[in-house]
């Protein structure tokens, strides 16, 4: 098995990297951060997106799998005082693979497309934001406040939580809408509350005021300057998971708070 380790970068997290390669290389696996089978992430959530987006342009889609020595770890699947087991795993268990959903965002302007994992927020902090949503060339809504979040089932559990979005079961293919500090006076009405939609429609975004606005995508950020036409919709690319032992969505939930 060729494998790869991204860690959190913290003392300890690098320690256990450089035990857990040890230990994999001595069972007979190889270490190649070029090309992976399995990327081993030992930080936290974090950790896991910044691997991902590490290798998201690899032509053969890696397997993911984390050990928690980080904040947060509703990605991860063993915990730091786990590590032996974690390596028992590892080097004499087959995984089940489970797949989960990216977002890929496109700018036709530039025609460029990035892809999120959790959410892409479109943000403004220093002035309010109208924005035009379309769904599937269908006018929906004009938004007026400090922007919108749109999120997969994955990233249900991340900034979308924190806005009060619904929290999205695990195996469920949606997109979810939020809006981000909403305004709401005699002249201006929206939803306001999340929308979640299957996963085959195609949110595409418009506004002329985009200059000051960054866009949000999982741990990374780009400007939106030249930019006023946004196409949202799920992505062909999946992050596939690395499962080696049963460990329950609900489980995962309760461990968030």
């Amino acid at each position: 098995m060729r494998f790869s380790i991204v860690d959190r970068g913290d003392a300890f997290s690098t320690n256990i990297k450089g035990k857990v390669k040890v230990e994999l290389i001595n069972g007979g696996w190889i270490y190649d951060d070029q090309n992976p089978e399995i990327v081993i992430c030992i930080g936290g959530d974090g950790t896991i997106l910044r691997a991902i987006h590490c290798y998201l342009k690899n032509t053969a889609t890696p397997m993911y799998v984390g050990l928690h020595t980080g904040t947060l770890g509703f990605l991860t699947d063993f915990g730091k005082d786990e590590i032996q087991d974690f390596l028992d795993y590892l080097l004499h268990s087959t995984p089940e693979v489970f797949t989960a959903n990216m977002l890929e965002v496109y700018f036709p302007e530039i025609e460029e497309t990035i892809y999120a994992l959790n959410e892409i927020r479109l943000e403004s902090l220093g002035k309010s934001l109208k924005l035009d949503i379309f769904i599937d060339d269908e006018f929906f809504e004009r938004t007026n406040g400090s922007g919108i979040c749109v999120s997969t089932q994955a990233g249900s559990t991340a900034v979308n939580r924190a806005l009060s979005g619904a929290v999205v079961d695990s195996e469920l293919s949606v997109m979810q809408l939020c809006e981000i500090m909403p305004l709401s006076h005699i002249n201006h009405h929206s939803l306001r509350n999340p929308y979640i939609m299957n996963q085959k429609r195609r949110i595409k975004i418009k506004g002329d005021t985009l200059s000051y606005v960054n866009a949000y995508y999982d741990h990374l950020s780009k400007s939106l300057d030249n930019i006023s036409e946004i196409h949202i919709k799920t992505s062909q690319k999946k992050v596939r998971f690395a499962r080696y032992r049963t460990y329950s969505y609900l489980k995962r939930l309760k461990n968030l708070y």
